[in-house]
């Protein structure tokens, strides 16, 4: 099996000129909340199908084939003082507005509505979203206050604080090669929890039978920092996988943290060692061993990190180039959930 995956050349700039988006200007009182509406027409399930509208609101929409169209629609929604934000489509998409809408909204983001539509839909599992979940549920459940907070991970080139990207699972090292594997589970129709289980069961067998030299057995350069230059996860500068999200639930059930759910989490296995990789089913059932240093296992809540590779990493799905870059929370974020 294998896969490709959309590689970006470059993190996203933010948009010049744009000034954050204030509570002041006004989300006034009206009969029906104003909704603007993100819509990406590629996504899976919004292929051949007519967006979602409610008599519930009163929904904008503006067409978003390019990333300055994207700035500008979510500008223009600032500017009317829309009361909820609906981002239909999958995580990229989701990763897509909350990256462009940065330099918009700033710290005061609407609430937001999730529409999961896309091959893979992390955020919506961690927010319990049931795939019937529409337009008009999500309005009801808004109105009746039903949300929770989130906040992104916001990853930032060294040296340009300009080029920044927004979302919530971040991964490296072999991370980058089983999300290749996940398009080809796409493909023979695995989606969502069971395209994970798919591609975690053939990663898994591949990097444990699989001899040395085979490329589902090799490390990748990566080194990890506090923001005061200190190493953190054990100061190594090979590493075989690494995660890091502010997600606090994961499809199937999945703890790749253990017991930490809150914030900024990380974790990091430095080699594929075949004991090591022989706990992966009980980690990700939530057991950790006794001393995992010993195994090369790193579970930690580092706060603001940096991250060097050599090598491509992987934000909600896709890839973004090898540098160095800082890792930290981005603003909260009011989900609307069931």
């Amino acid at each position: 099996m294998s896969g490709s995956i959309k590689t970006f050349d470059r993190l996203p700039q933010a948009a010049p000129g744009s000034a954050p988006f204030r509570a002041e200007h006004g989300r006034t009182p009206r009969d029906l909340p104003l909704v603007g509406l993100i819509r990406n027409p590629r996504s899976h399930r919004n292929r051949d199908h007519e967006p979602e509208y409610s008599t519930r609101a009163e929904v904008i929409s503006e067409p978003t084939h390019k990333r300055k169209d994207l700035y500008e629609a979510l500008d223009r929604y600032a500017q009317a003082g829309i009361d909820y934000l609906v981002i239909s489509g999958g995580d990229g998409t989701v990763r897509d507005v909350l990256t462009c809408g940065a330099a918009i909204f700033g710290d005061h983001w609407p609430a937001l509505i999730v529409l999961p539509k896309g091959k893979t839909n992390a955020l919506a599992a961690d927010l319990g979203l049931p795939r019937d979940w529409n337009l008009a549920r999500a309005i009801e459940r808004a109105q009746a206050g039903s949300c929770v907070v989130r906040r992104p991970l916001v990853v930032t080139e060294a040296g340009d604080e300009q080029a920044r990207v927004q979302g919530f699972l971040f991964g490296a090292g072999v991370f980058t090669k089983a999300i290749s594997l996940g398009q080809s589970a796409h493909r023979i129709g695995a989606f969502n929890a069971l395209a994970v289980l798919v591609t975690t069961l053939w990663s898994l067998a591949q990097a444990f039978f699989a001899g040395n030299a085979n490329s589902w057995r090799q490390t990748t350069p990566i080194r990890l920092t506090a923001d005061n230059g200190a190493p953190i996860a054990g100061g190594d500068s090979e590493r075989y996988v690494l995660i890091a999200s502010t997600l606090e639930n994961f499809p199937m059930g999945l703890k790749p943290f253990g017991v930490m759910r809150e914030g900024l989490k990380l974790a990091v296995l430095d080699r594929p060692r075949r004991r090591s990789l022989a706990w992966i089913p009980l980690i990700a059932a939530g057991r950790h061993p006794a001393r995992p240093e010993r195994l090369g296992y790193h579970w930690l809540a580092p706060g603001p990190f940096r991250i060097a590779l050599e090598d491509r990493f992987i934000l909600d799905g896709e890839a973004f180039p090898p540098g160095d870059y800082r890792i930290a929370e981005g603003p909260e974020l009011s989900f609307v959930v069931p």
